[in-house]
């Protein structure tokens, strides 16, 4: 979830290029997008600004950022207030998680697209078959939303639910994929290495539960 955005930081968003999502604004604006996750600042010179996949979606109107109660200051800064609705990838427990429908397929084949071209912008050669820095820096989303959107399901909220459930692991660069379906664990192995990572399949000794230990590809 991020917080809610304020007009100035909005009329930011909506004037972005609409392919690229390179974005135009003051530091202080466009530093206040990137702290929001809306936004990331291109690791090359010039070093320009960009749309994240949660700011596209904004720009689109996908998106319910308006939830503060009082105006938002204009150079970006926050102020005190309530989150808005941003997309977010399921990891599997949450609640709701195993509820789907059309609109739920729309938004997160939506999310996959902006993260595919996230990538492009991200790598100096515009590869989109490897994990971008964003990707890096939230391994359990950017794992989840490479699996939903696959079309594997995610856990419900019970114990025994099926489906997958993506959680952290202490392991630097690695997040851990549980599905009881040994079956399905390794459909969603096939799902990561095409996205992207590497996974590999694993038992732990205390429960003997198998799992994926998965980490995003360099090259």
């Amino acid at each position: 979830m991020t917080r809610a955005l304020g007009a100035g930081l909005r009329r930011v968003v909506q004037a972005a290029d609409p392919v690229s999502g390179r974005l135009k604004g003051t530091e202080a604006q466009l530093a206040g997008l990137v702290k929001r996750g809306l936004a990331f600042r291109h690791p090359r010179a010039p070093h320009g600004h960009f749309l994240t996949p949660a700011g596209h979606r904004i720009r689109e109107g996908k998106d319910d950022a308006e939830g503060r109660s009082g105006p938002e200051p204009e150079d970006g800064t926050s102020g005190s207030g309530t989150s808005g609705g941003v997309f977010a990838a399921r990891v599997g427990g949450e609640k709701g998680a195993a509820e789907g429908g059309a609109a739920r397929v729309r938004e997160v084949r939506s999310a996959w697209q902006g993260l595919l071209e996230l990538r492009r912008m991200s790598h100096p050669d515009g590869a989109t078959d490897r994990p971008c820095g964003w990707e890096r820096g939230h391994l359990v989303q950017a794992a989840a939303l490479a699996l939903e959107a696959a079309g594997h399901r995610p856990a419900g909220e019970s114990a025994g639910a099926a489906g997958y459930r993506v959680r952290e692991t202490p392991q630097p660069e690695a997040v851990a994929v549980y599905e009881a379906d040994g079956e399905v664990l390794r459909a969603c192995a096939v799902t990561l290495e095409g996205a992207g990572w590497q996974a590999g399949e694993y038992t732990e000794p205390r429960t003997r539960a198998r799992y994926l230990l998965a980490s995003p590809r360099r090259a």
